[in-house]
């Protein structure tokens, strides 16, 4: 393998985890990027032996293109309660895909991984996938149960057929965590528990060729907790295109697409204010792409028709709502040389807000929300992208929106102010709700790939995020600055694998509350302080894996090696310098 193929690979491999604004793609088994915090895995290859046919001749035609991927900084680390990241870089190349790896560390931590496949035949593969990762908690900090485990069981088939590929995929996850954060009272030994089901079904078929139906996916996921909040929800989006028309001989092509799609959202809460919701979610989105050599020009446009319906105990009837929405979607690159590419645009879209994505950005969350979806009514952008010498590539864009409920998580004081305290769970002012304002969003954020060896590989991304708002003075629980910085590294004819990465994040603005006790009998009186300060952090993260034989290799993580028991929010401390080791055998 040559040089430029190389390099190729590792840029693919290096630019894989992408953030979708609209819908949270959910990859099938082979492609899905895990969570790094509670999850250690390899990622298994995608791709097959070439056989006849396979694949067709009209797919080969199109040349593999790299382009630097707009990625927000720290897009895929969730500043964990398990754990601060898994870093550990991953040997490429390899043919054995299944493993199973276990280890142990400190705060009683407990790791296991297993990926098995196998192949029925020359086209039909079939796998399962099982993670699982558990934690005693930080019994030094709180005198409460703080511990927290992640469990995901999955099975998938994939299907390499004459015109096109099938994927489909069954997924099973529990997390069981606490509502440790308690920062304002001395409740003792309480029973905090939280627990989050959820079963996901997931379908993909892939034409090869781009005419006329180029992809069709489907997604379902079914959500129950510990206090008997349930939420179904169910995708379906089908891509139209007809590309690489020839506009005379001109050089330019003509790329035409039409997505289609249709989002269903039932949810519904028991405790509370018994929130209920459900949306349907009708989109088109039309576009023409002109492009000649590296340079285009998109033009389209997105439409949604929501039908909304909002009630809970509060409401006098059903809130209902039924809207038509229209999005600019436009986007040019002009490329004056590799080095310099010059690119800008305007998008925006509607963004439904489901609970099963709120527990994803905060675990501590209320079971019991009123949700809404998030318009983004326009967002301009312009930026400068390039590859010099295929040794350095960056990636520098600024831009400007204005949104319409914009959500942010605000925290929740006490439910029951009377003495002694309810013993639920969530009513220690140790919860959060989201809620959501009408404003304007600024942002500058950068990106860069150094390859200075070809054993060595360097990134780093930084995001700068400011948002102006019609009701609040600061938004709550977001970072005004994140940014990221990594390194893999390669020794001993690539026995050993070295990584590093690092996390950064400003501090935040959030609200929280002083309680006491007052009067007799005794009554809590709690006062809220609309302008506390969460502080930032600096996460530094190390690991290293040694292959001893071609089937057997030892692993050893650390995490948050700077000891620091920040917290992800209010009274929620991570835990500190965390050590892991274990072993791997792979078949």
């Amino acid at each position: 393998m040559n040089k430029r193929i190389q390099l190729l690979s590792i840029i693919f491999l290096g630019l894989s985890s992408v953030a979708f604004s609209q819908i949270k793609e959910e990859k099938l088994i082979l492609n899905k990027k895990r969570e790094p915090e509670v999850k250690k895995i390899e990622k298994k290859k995608t791709s097959v032996e070439t056989i006849k046919n396979y694949p067709p001749e009209e797919k080969s035609q199109n040349p593999v293109k790299y382009t630097i991927t707009d990625v927000p900084a720290v897009s895929d680390f969730k500043t964990s309660t398990i754990q601060g990241q898994d870093v550990t870089p991953k040997f490429e190349g390899t043919a054995q895909n299944n493993y199973v790896q276990f280890g142990m560390g400190n705060y009683g931590k407990i790791l296991g991984d297993a990926n098995i496949s196998a192949r029925l035949r020359d086209r039909l593969e079939v796998g399962l996938d099982a993670h699982f990762l558990s934690t005693l908690g930080l019994k030094k900090e709180y005198p409460w149960d703080s511990k927290q485990s992640s469990t995901t069981l999955g099975a998938f088939l994939n299907s390499y057929g004459d015109k096109g590929k099938f994927n489909l995929n069954a997924e099973y996850g529990l997390n069981s965590n606490n509502y440790y954060g308690i920062y304002a009272l001395e409740p003792g030994d309480v029973d905090l528990d939280q627990r989050v089901n959820q079963f996901k079904v997931n379908g993909y078929y892939d034409f090869y060729s781009n005419e006329i139906l180029n992809d069709v996916r489907v997604k379902s996921s079914f959500l129950k907790d510990h206090f008997d909040a349930q939420e179904n929800q169910v995708s379906i989006l089908a891509n139209l295109s007809k590309h690489a028309v020839e506009i005379g001989k001109s050089g330019i092509n003509l790329n035409a697409d039409l997505g289609v799609g249709l989002e269903a959202v039932n949810s519904e809460f028991a405790i509370r204010d018994n929130n209920t919701s459900n949306f349907v979610n009708t989109s088109l989105t039309p576009k023409v792409t002109f492009r000649k050599g590296e340079s285009y020009l998109m033009l389209g446009s997105s439409f949604s028709f929501l039908n909304s319906k909002n009630s809970n105990d509060l409401m006098a009837g059903q809130l209902k709502n039924n809207k038509t929405y229209w999005f600019p979607q436009a986007e040019f690159q002009y490329a004056a040389a590799n080095e310099f590419k010059f690119y800008g645009g305007v998008d925006g879209g509607l963004k439904l807000n489901t609970y099963a994505d709120l527990l994803q950005q905060n675990p501590f969350i209320l079971s019991d929300q009123y949700l809404r979806p998030t318009e983004t009514k326009y967002h301009f952008y312009v930026g400068l992208r390039g590859d010099i010498d295929e040794t350095f590539k960056y990636d520098v864009a600024a831009g400007f929106g204005k949104m319409k409920d914009i959500m942010f998580f605000k925290a929740n004081g006490l439910f029951d102010n009377t003495y002694p305290l309810n013993p639920w769970a969530y009513n220690y002012a140790n919860t959060f709700s989201a809620i959501y304002d009408d404003g304007n969003v600024s942002d500058i954020k950068g990106s860069l790939q150094y390859f200075p060896l070809a054993n060595l590989i360097l990134d780093g991304e930084v995001k700068f995020t400011k948002f102006d708002l019609k009701n609040y003075e600061e938004i709550y629980n977001v970072p005004l600055l994140t940014a990221s910085i990594g390194a893999k590294y390669t020794m001993l004819d690539k026995k050993l694998l070295l990584g590093f990465k690092g996390i950064f994040a400003s501090d935040r603005t959030t609200n929280s509350f002083m309680i006491e006790g007052v009067g007799s009998p005794m009554m809590y009186q709690s006062t809220e302080d609309t302008n506390d300060k969460v502080g930032g952090y600096a996460d530094l993260n190390l690991s290293a894996e040694y292959k001893i034989h071609k089937n057997f290799s030892i692993f050893a993580l650390g995490n948050n090696l700077l000891s620091s028991k920040y917290q992800t929010y209010k009274g929620y401390k991570v835990l500190g310098a965390q050590i892991l080791g274990g072993v791997k055998i792979t078949f």
